[in-house]
């Protein structure tokens, strides 16, 4: 499997050399849940889907911001969760909110401090030295001299744990800054080197750019191997976003199959930038039903296997830049093709139903 890299802007193999374990870091809610922290976590879910398919496995660590600080725009952890499983993401295997690793976001703190990338101040705040990182900005393309950021910002109030708390540590009571958390969780869950680190393209500056900088001047190298990311998302033309959460709900209220969502996304390379719009959902859901019908139609024929031709074209796309238009588009080939039995056709498209998950023999039994 190929992806995109961003930070050295080629397709390049992600699949780690010489191990068949892939470490995939997720950057995931920093605000109400959303259509836009879907789109990040949909791309996680395929590279996971393929990469298993290939014969690895998938190590998978998704954050979730859930602290309530003053400026609002805590995440919705469990918002994020039902809708990862309503749309069929599988779960990673850590994903610790914020408030519970506190303690290693104290630690990593201290860690920079030591390593001079970071220094307190009489108020009882902590703030990174972006001198200290002259390699910042190239994710993102946007090289030079970055502002000092905040790892804890000082304030009053009680330490009892929950959102909203505050908690005590060797510069004072407070909350660590909101880069922080996408440095301890993947470093203390992965490990000092992991091979993917994955995030929608809204949040690759300042975000990214500061969280890379963090978990390399903590471990001394380069933490993320390779990092992927979603392109923007838009709703109606608006952003879909912090402020603007577009929920999946809203989707289900008016009638539509939450995994039309997921179709329609699909059909847009994962990296295009994508303005959804109710009548692309609509058409979405239809195309949904319709391909659910088909694949309960073939049911009925004798079993084949699967068609050798056009699998192989389905897999190439897949493993080339995850292209899910092409992969779709390629399966509609075949569908139309007359020469291959609907037996085949049948198992061709459970067999790739395993990444795109969109449910497909759903309607087995019920025409």
């Amino acid at each position: 499997m190929r992806l995109h890299d961003t930070l050295n802007r080629q397709v390049v193999p992600v699949a780690p050399a010489g191990s068949r374990i892939l470490r995939m870091y997720t950057c995931a809610a920093h605000g109400p849940a959303g259509l836009a922290d879907l789109r990040p976590a949909l791309l996680a879910d395929l590279v996971r889907r393929v990469a298993e398919r290939a014969g690895l496995r998938v190590l998978a660590c998704r954050n979730v911001s859930d602290l309530l600080h003053p400026d609002g725009g805590n995440g919705d952890a469990a918002s994020l969760d039902a809708d990862t499983l309503a749309l069929n993401m599988r779960a990673p295997e850590h994903s610790p909110r914020t408030s519970e690793t506190m303690g290693l976001v104290i630690e990593l703190i201290g860690r920079l401090i030591e390593r001079g990338h970071a220094y307190a101040t009489p108020e009882g705040a902590v703030f990174f030295d972006a001198a200290s990182f002259p390699t910042y900005g190239e994710i993102s393309g946007k090289p030079g001299s970055a502002s000092d950021w905040p790892l804890w910002e000082p304030l009053p109030g009680p330490a009892d744990g929950g959102a909203g708390a505050v908690w005590d540590a060797p510069w004072g009571r407070g909350l660590p800054g909101r880069d922080i958390e996408c440095s301890a969780t993947p470093l203390r869950f992965l490990g000092p080197r992991f091979d993917l680190y994955v995030g929608g393209a809204d949040l690759c500056f300042p975000h990214h750019e500061r969280a890379r900088a963090q978990s390399n001047a903590a471990t001394g190298q380069e933490a993320a191997v390779h990092w992927a990311h979603s392109g923007r998302l838009l709703f109606e033309g608006r952003p879909a976003g912090i402020g603007d959460a577009v929920p999946l709900s809203g989707v289900v209220a008016a009638g539509l199959d939450p995994l039309s969502v997921r179709l329609a996304l699909l059909e847009q390379h994962y990296r295009r930038p994508v303005d959804l719009t109710w009548d692309a959902l609509r058409a979405a859901d239809e195309e949904l039903r319709r391909l659910r019908r088909r694949v309960a139609e073939w049911a009925e024929s004798p079993s084949r296997p699967i068609d050798d031709a056009h699998a192989e074209r389905v897999q190439r796309a897949l493993d080339d830049d995850l292209d899910t238009p092409g992969a779709l588009r390629l399966l509609r080939n075949l569908e139309a093709d007359e020469s291959v039995a609907p037996g085949a056709k049948f198992e061709t498209f459970l067999h790739f139903d395993h990444v795109l998950a969109l449910d497909l023999p759903a309607d087995i039994g019920r025409i």
